[in-house]
C-alpha cells in the first residue's frame, strides 16, 4: 500500500470517527445498558456488542473506558462508528475502578440520554446484553419495582455456570449480607441491574466506598432514602437464563479475605454513622438492662 492510499485510508477512518461522535439519533433510546471497560483490547467481544447495537436500535449502550492501559479506548471508538446511532463512547483519563466507571456512566447518561430505564452490566458478557433486555421488558410488565436485578439461581432449565472454588466464601459472604441489609435476596453481586431513571441521580451521586461492594451500597442508600422495606417492595430479583464464569476474574483471592472486613465497614457508614445521634442515644436508651441484686 503506498503512501497516498494508507493516508486516504487514515482520512476515511477520521471521518468515520467524526461522523459517529456528532451523530445525533432519530430513535429515542428507550433503554440504556452502562458497560465498564479496563484492558479489554484483546478480550473485548467486538462482534457481539456491534450484533446487538444494530438488531437493537431502542437501546443505548454507553461504552465507559475506565483509564485503560491499552488500546481499549481506539477498540470502543472503533465499534462507536459501526453503529453510531446507539453506540457511546464515555471515557474517563485516570482508572477509577468498576464502580467509579458504572457511576460515572450512570450518571452521563442520565444527563445526555431519555432513556427510562438505565442500568449496566459486565464487559465480559457473563451476562448477554440480550437477557438484559428481557430483564428490562419484565421490569416493564411490573411498573410498581423501581429496580430489577439479577439473580444467578442454579435451577431446572437454567445454564449457570460458576466457580465451585467460591462457593463456601460466597454463601459466608452471602449471609453477611443478607444480616446487612436484613432481606431475603438470592444474589446482590450480579453484574446485570437495571433502575427506573429518577433513581439514578439519588444513587450515583455520590461515590461509592468500596470498589467491589457498591452493589450492596446501592441497596443500603435504598434503604437510606425509603426505609428497610424498600428492597422487599420496590426491588425485583429475576433469575437469569445463562450466566457464566468468567476465568480472569479481577477479584483475586486477597480481595474476598477484605470483604468481611469491608461489609462492616459499610454497616458502620450507612447504618450507624449516618443516622442522627439522637436515634441511636434513643436505641441504646430502649435496651433492658437487668437490675442488679
Amino acid at each position: 500500500m503506498t503512501t497516498i492510499q494508507i493516508q486516504k485510508h487514515q482520512n476515511e477512518i477520521n471521518h468515520l470517527l467524526q461522523s459517529a461522535l456528532k451523530y445525533e439519533p432519530e430513535i429515542q433510546h428507550r433503554y440504556a445498558i452502562v458497560v465498564p471497560c479496563y484492558n479489554e483490547e484483546k478480550r473485548f467481544a467486538y462482534q457481539e456488542f456491534k450484533t446487538f447495537a444494530q438488531s437493537h436500535p431502542e437501546v443505548l449502550l454507553c461504552l465507559v473506558n475506565d483509564g485503560s492501559k491499552d488500546k481499549t479506548l481506539a477498540v470502543l471508538r472503533g465499534i462507536q462508528t459501526e453503529s453510531p446511532g446507539n453506540i457511546v463512547v464515555f471515557d474517563m483519563p485516570q482508572n477509577g475502578g468498576k464502580s467509579e466507571a458504572v457511576r460515572q456512566g450512570m450518571l452521563f447518561v442520565h444527563k445526555n440520554y431519555d432513556s427510562n430505564l438505565i442500568g449496566f452490566l459486565d464487559a465480559d458478557l457473563a451476562t448477554t446484553p440480550e437477557e438484559w433486555l428481557m430483564m428490562a421488558k419484565y421490569k416493564e410488565n411490573h411498573p410498581k419495582y423501581g429496580a430489577i436485578v439479577g439473580s444467578r439461581i442454579q435451577r431446572l432449565g437454567a445454564e449457570i455456570k460458576r466457580d465451585d472454588s467460591r462457593s463456601l466464601a460466597s454463601k459466608v459472604i452471602k449471609k453477611i449480607i443478607k444480616s446487612i441489609l436484613k432481606a431475603n435476596f438470592q444474589d446482590t453481586q450480579c453484574g446485570a441491574k437495571i433502575f427506573q431513571r429518577n433513581l439514578v441521580p439519588f444513587l450515583f451521586k455520590t461515590q461509592f466506598q468500596t470498589p467491589w461492594l457498591f452493589d450492596v451500597e446501592i441497596f443500603l442508600r435504598l434503604q437510606g432514602k425509603f426505609g428497610k422495606t424498600t428492597l422487599q417492595k420496590g426491588v425485583l430479583e429475576y433469575p437469569l437464563l445463562y450466566w457464566s464464569e468468567i476465568g480472569d476474574s479481577r477479584l483475586k483471592l486477597k480481595d474476598t479475605i477484605k470483604i468481611p472486613v469491608q461489609l462492616l465497614g459499610l454497616y458502620y457508614h450507612y447504618q450507624i454513622k449516618s443516622k442522627p445521634k439522637g436515634i441511636i442515644t434513643a436505641n441504646k436508651s430502649s435496651v433492658s438492662l437487668p437490675k442488679a441484686n
